[in-house]
């Protein structure tokens, strides 16, 4: 039956796959019949994400992205890619004038360089083929608003928003589409993991239209389509899913 949508039997690699929409992404396209390579620093939390694949043929590398070395063995490891998802990220709250340089470095490192470098990493080595669909996962936060307390957050992910516009044309002689989704809140671990208290949380689901945070495979789906061939004219851009945030 003819699918646009389809993703089936392309190589695909997740970051950031051991939790929340990395976890989510690589069990949705699984379920539409792609080859999963799923890389994150738990290797408990990661075998579960491995185990909950539909299909046979995917891979589980354990990687931590910020360390160099890690970096280039996941890059040996990996076959010729159709698609990378990445996805990895982390969360740090702080307003601005308590800014420290090790928590703008950590959030920089693990939300922008990591996944620049990687993307650099694997281009270089032409582990992605001509064709291929690179998606970074951005937010709303730093690209279209901005979030008391969210200045190291939204710095990282602005800085991937401007990569994403100026890779998507170095790499449009590749054929190589280069895409973000901009989720809005995502009820994840990366909530649990960060300093936002609960009273804090029940006040921003209020604010969003469908008084809701979005789900993991909700932004899941998004990315699916920015890697199949319906949005085979789709490059340099960004998809908000924020369930109506930022019309407000």
């Amino acid at each position: 039956m003819y699918n646009p949508f389809s993703i089936a039997d392309r190589i695909i690699l997740v970051t950031g796959a051991s939790s929340g929409i990395g976890r989510s992404t690589a069990i949705e396209c699984s379920r539409m019949g792609a080859k999963l390579v799923i890389t994150g620093r738990n290797e408990v939390r990661l075998q579960e994400t491995l185990k909950a694949l539909e299909g046979e043929g995917h891979l589980a590398v354990v990687a931590d992205l910020t360390n160099e070395e890690q970096m280039d063995r996941l890059v040996e490891q990996v076959p010729a890619l159709y698609g990378l998802v990445n996805n990895a990220g982390v969360m740090e709250t702080l307003p601005t004038q308590f800014i420290k340089r090790e928590k703008l470095e950590k959030v920089l490192e693990i939300n922008t360089i990591a996944p620049i470098l990687l993307t650099q990493k694997l281009l270089k080595n032409k582990k992605i083929t001509t064709g291929g669909s690179i998606v970074f996962t951005c937010s709303i936060s730093g690209t279209h608003i901005g979030v008391y307390g969210n200045v190291l957050y939204s710095t990282s992910k602005g800085a991937i928003n401007a990569f994403v516009k100026n890779a998507a044309l170095d790499l449009s002689q590749k054929r190589i589409r280069v895409n973000e989704v901009c989720p809005g809140m995502i009820d994840t671990r990366i909530l649990d993991g960060s300093s936002i208290t609960p009273d804090f949380l029940t006040a921003e689901m209020a604010r969003y239209p469908f008084k809701r945070f979005g789900k993991p495979e909700e932004v899941a789906y998004g990315i699916i389509y920015l890697l199949s061939d319906a949005s085979s004219f789709v490059t340099g851009t960004g998809i908000v899913i924020d369930g109506g945030f930022t019309l407000q």
